[in-house]
């Protein structure tokens, strides 16, 4: 009998390792226009999204937006917006990713009260959706279609 691995691997999936953090939340590490970030992994985000603070870092050409984001108990807030975008999870590639940057201090903040490190950002359902993700909780790997 084949493991998940092994049958997933053959139908065009690569495997990325999830790290659980002490807020149970998975992180996985990303590269946007190159540069590595941390991320949260959350499927109830329906963009991913970077924090206003490292729009330089991920070399980010932002415009405002008329959008409003909410999310971890906070409502409201302002956003801007980036196109075309490359993003790199494991040997994973997408080149057109839109991304949404708002203020993650609130985030980082809860991360940084339990212990965690603070992230540059969170992959969400857009991305999810778009490598066909497959997500294995008991042995922490995200399955990204090639």
């Amino acid at each position: 009998m084949t493991n998940l691995n092994q049958f997933l691997t053959e139908k065009g999936y690569v495997r990325v390792k999830m790290h659980l953090t002490k807020t149970n939340h998975f992180e996985i590490i990303a590269k946007i226009n190159g540069v590595k970030g941390r991320f949260i992994l959350d499927t109830g985000a329906s963009n991913s999204c970077v924090d206003f603070e490292s729009t330089k870092l991920f070399k980010l050409t932002a415009k405002d937006s008329e959008i409003k984001a909410a999310g971890a108990g906070a409502i409201d807030m302002l956003t801007q917006v980036s196109d075309k975008n490359s993003l790199k999870i494991g040997k994973w590639k997408y080149n057109k990713l839109a991304l949404i940057l708002f203020n993650l201090s609130h985030v980082n903040t809860a991360l940084i009260n339990h212990n965690s490190k603070p992230v540059d950002g969170i992959i969400g359902a857009d991305v999810l959706k778009k490598s066909k993700a497959i997500i294995d909780y008991n042995k922490k790997y995200l399955y990204l279609k090639m």
